[in-house]
């Protein structure tokens, strides 16, 4: 069953713009047929009663379906890498549960941020994000943050109940502490919200871990081996997943 994203209540449920020409042009769905729609964080299975210009108007059923969303927001910062490595990293992460992406400027972060084409970028991740969550039966689209500096980041980390760093000093280390280990005590501790940091290709500069972990963040071990800036979020989010479903 097709699922689409709404920014009303399902009261007024309608779908419109490139949604409502995905369900009459390409997908040629009927009036009595039934989609999910997807209204303030909660699917709504619907049945289509008309279709005018641009628009599909339907009207909700009293079935609606089970949340997927991880019991804890998780949002991954990361060292904004090269090439298309956040489209990938948007893509899979919103597939695996993420709540939110910020991207910022680390010290070792060879790309910069275009400011001139940045919002239309932005916008391409935000719809990216917007396409996984539907065909993962999200009922939550990640947000895709604007970068932002180091500073802003560290200005940031207190809104949230638990902070790690993936370190890969911390890979190298002959005695690690398991991830598993440090999310069973976030667990126990019923957090609701948990930022993951990563560094872009070569990793979190030492300097910056430094800050971090005085901004109260912690390490967390990904395991011995050392993970690409791309593969990295989606194991930290893998092993999240496993610890709180």
């Amino acid at each position: 069953m097709q699922r689409y994203f709404i920014e009303t209540g399902i009261e007024a449920a309608r779908i419109i713009g490139e949604d409502a020409r995905h369900i009459a042009r390409v997908m040629r769905m009927k009036e009595g047929e039934e989609i999910v729609v997807v209204a303030e964080n909660k699917a709504h299975i619907c049945t289509i009663t008309a279709f005018e210009s641009d628009e599909v108007l339907v009207q909700p059923t009293d079935r609606t379906i089970p949340s997927p969303e991880l019991p804890v927001h998780v949002t991954v910062a990361c060292g904004l890498p090269k090439g298309d490595k956040l489209e990938l990293i948007t893509q899979k992460a919103t597939e695996l549960g993420m709540y939110a992406l910020l991207p910022f400027e680390a010290e070792r972060s060879i790309v910069k941020w275009d400011t001139k084409k940045g919002a239309k970028k932005q916008e391409r991740l935000q719809k990216i994000a917007k396409e996984a969550a539907e065909q993962s039966h999200r009922t939550h689209i990640p947000v895709i943050h604007e970068p932002i500096s180091f500073k802003q980041l560290v200005a940031n980390v207190h809104k949230f109940d638990a902070i790690f760093i993936a370190d890969e000093e911390d890979a190298k280390a002959g005695k690690r502490t398991r991830f598993a280990e440090k999310l069973k005590n976030v667990y126990d501790k019923e957090s609701k919200s948990i930022l993951i940091i990563f560094g872009p290709e070569g990793g979190i500069a030492r300097k910056e871990a430094q800050v971090l972990l005085e901004a109260g963040a912690q390490t967390m071990s990904l395991g011995p081996r050392i993970l690409r800036a791309e593969t990295a979020p989606l194991y930290a989010l893998s092993a999240i997943s496993y610890e709180f479903e």
